[in-house]
């Protein structure tokens, strides 16, 4: 039951009639009913994994909860000194601190057994993959860390929990929801709100787009460019391929990010925003703050800052600050922070070398950046740019999108030799005349010309689609507001429109395709 199917329709058609009638009291349980029964259907025999990774995070919560209230039970006692409450909380932290470690361990060694080991042990035997297992890992992480420094209490009621960790419209795709974000929409009972209607529903069909008349139209082309040999390949129709996943990958991610939020604001239920049109961005930095927004905001909050806040890190940058001056002391202990967060989202993507090289690629140039920051600063006062020039901002954006492209390169070609044959001739084999040649060659041998253009055009349109919206936001326009404050007539042709674009990529696809982040 895919998220595109008929029967994710009729099945979200009657939770939602359930939810608002009938169930009206008990909203809360009908979603927890529906998204467990909706896990089993997709992943069968990963509710084990999900219902005992559940279990685990609320013990270990509830656990940290108990140390903290006794430790606050025994400060009070009147027999105490000062240097005796001190000694009372150090001794509760650090129980507290082997709990919530070895919760967080034992989370960590299950994923990576289930999902690295058949990767680096060939030979060992292959263990299925629960669907969304890194999501609600992630989920579980940033609420037992949250209850660890007393952001909140822990959730005393188990199935309440288990909601927030298994809710059905984002366990496939993310975004990594927080707890205290979470837990109040699935306690408060919600009313049908039409206007909060409309916008899901066009916020779905927005989604759809993207899926459909964008990112599927491109996959099989993509795959004839990088998946064969490319030695022969003009550097010219290289970019073209890294361009077109670069599409592909954004409609296909926040394709289904629109779609699982659309459908989860049908329930009254806000996801944490997952994009904010990334290719837009004025910097790397910039982009990963669009790009995969939950993720992002994860890592920075339980990778960067703590790891940046440790005491060699601090000694580090005081170190830094005395011999290199007060910039490196400032930046170097950040950038380092940064080269292991991108690391570690690189070995989340898969343990293959060329996503370890991508995060380190990213992560590198995000360093480069940020140490050459005064340069680049006091170059542009010496040549006396405007640096706040909207022909400066373009120009800031293009290099962005320049750099990004490139780290596809080490995304998408998963051969390293292919990879690094590919940017030589980019930059060597450019060969732009004999791009038309060679992109019917690859492209159409063996194919249909008529559905390889159709397609690629199709693929356009959606495209343009796309930059015109993303376009309409990114100068702080309310686009799918607009358009319901719009004329009847002018929306129902809108809506139509997107509707048959939407039913013309089925003329070309070959297949529905999944998405490419339920791979993860």
């Amino acid at each position: 039951m895919s998220l595109f199917s008929l029967g994710y329709l009729m099945f979200n058609g009657i939770l939602l009639i359930l939810y608002y009638t009938v169930c009206r009291r008990k909203q809360w349980i009908l979603l927890l009913a529906a998204s467990l029964f909706y896990y089993t259907l997709l992943s069968g025999q990963g509710m084990v994994y999900l219902l005992l990774h559940a279990l685990v995070t609320y013990a270990g919560a509830r656990r940290l909860s108990s140390l903290e209230d006794a430790c606050r039970i025994r400060r009070k006692d009147p027999s105490l000194d000062r240097e005796g409450k001190k000694k009372v909380k150090a001794a509760f932290t650090r129980r507290k601190r082997v709990v919530l470690w070895t919760v967080i361990i034992l989370h960590l060694l299950v994923l990576a057994r289930l999902k690295y080991w058949t990767d680096l042990f060939p030979s060992a035997p292959s263990l299925l993959l629960p669907l969304g297992i890194s999501f609600y890992t992630f989920m579980s992480i940033s609420y037992l860390v949250d209850v660890y420094g007393g952001k909140y209490p822990a959730e005393q009621n188990f199935a309440r929990l288990l909601l927030y960790l298994s809710w059905f419209p984002q366990m496939i795709q993310g975004p990594i929801g927080r707890y205290p974000d979470m837990a109040p929409q699935f306690q408060k009972t919600h009313t049908f709100d039409s206007d909060r209607a409309r916008r899901g529903m066009l916020l779905i069909l927005f989604g759809l787009l993207k899926k459909y008349v964008v990112a599927d139209m491109l996959v099989n082309e993509i795959s004839d460019l990088f998946d064969g040999p490319v030695d022969g390949l003009p550097g010219s129709l290289i970019v073209f391929g890294i361009l077109l996943y670069s599409a592909q990958q954004y409609a296909d991610f926040s394709g289904g990010i629109d779609i699982v939020a659309g459908f989860s604001s049908l329930f009254g239920i806000e996801l944490a925003p997952n994009f904010r049109q990334p290719y837009f961005s004025t910097s790397l930095g910039d982009f990963w703050r669009r790009w995969h927004i939950s993720l992002g905001a994860f890592m920075r909050d339980y990778v960067f800052y703590p790891f940046a806040l440790l005491k060699p890190m601090q000694k580090f940058g005081k170190w830094c600050t005395k011999h290199l001056g007060k910039h490196a002391g400032r930046v170097l202990p950040a950038c380092i922070a940064n080269i292991l967060v991108f690391f570690i989202v690189g070995i989340w993507h898969g343990a293959q070398l060329h996503y370890v090289l991508w995060g380190l690629y990213n992560g590198l140039v995000i360093a480069l950046s940020d140490l050459t920051a005064p340069f680049w600063t006091g170059l542009a006062n010496k040549l006396h740019m405007n640096t706040e020039s909207k022909g400066f901002h373009v120009f800031r954006i293009i290099r962005t999108f320049v750099i990004v492209n490139i780290g596809w390169y080490f995304d998408r070609i998963t051969d390293f030799r292919s990879c690094m044959t590919c940017l030589a001739r980019t930059l060597t084999h450019f060969d732009a005349g004999h791009f038309a040649s060679a992109l019917v060659q690859e492209f159409c041998t063996g194919s249909d010309k008529l559905t390889v253009f159709g397609s690629m055009a199709l693929a356009l349109v959606g495209c343009i689609v796309i930059f015109v919206v993303s376009f309409r936001k990114e100068t702080g326009h309310d686009v799918s507001g607009e358009l319901m404050a719009g004329k009847p007539a002018v929306q129902g042709v809108l809506v139509m429109l997107s509707l048959m674009l939407i039913l013309s990529s089925f003329l070309f696809t070959t297949s529905a395709g999944g998405f490419l982040y339920a791979n993860f």
